[in-house]
């Protein structure tokens, strides 16, 4: 079987249209240029490969912010990474309740 060449202009019109795997591969190709802007994009479209593409970045960075506006833009595992991440907190924001200073006390 012959590998096709198919163009960008061609697999934007096919998402357009509503192919999903040409949504697919957009983000694909906008994962291998560094396009992060255009990741973002094609997730506002519904393609959950760019949110799958764009949670691997951001969880790699641990950026936790980007990995809430993943989430909200519909991609689940994106709350499960930032859910992640903060579990794995600083030891010294692992109390419950915080203590009241000790020493003597101004009146």
């Amino acid at each position: 079987m012959a590998k096709t060449n198919i163009d960008r202009e061609t697999l934007r019109a096919l998402a357009d249209e509503g192919n999903e795997t040409a949504l697919d591969l957009l983000a694909d190709l906008a994962d291998e240029a560094g396009a992060l802007s255009e990741l973002s994009e094609l997730l506002d479209e519904g393609s959950m490969r760019a949110g799958f593409l764009l949670t691997r970045r951001a969880a790699e960075t641990g950026d936790l912010r980007e990995l809430q506006r993943i989430s909200d833009a519909g991609y689940e595992e994106a709350g499960k990474q930032l859910d992640r991440l903060l579990a794995q907190r600083p030891e010294g924001a692992r109390g419950t309740a915080r203590q009241a200073p000790t020493g003597p006390q101004s009146k």
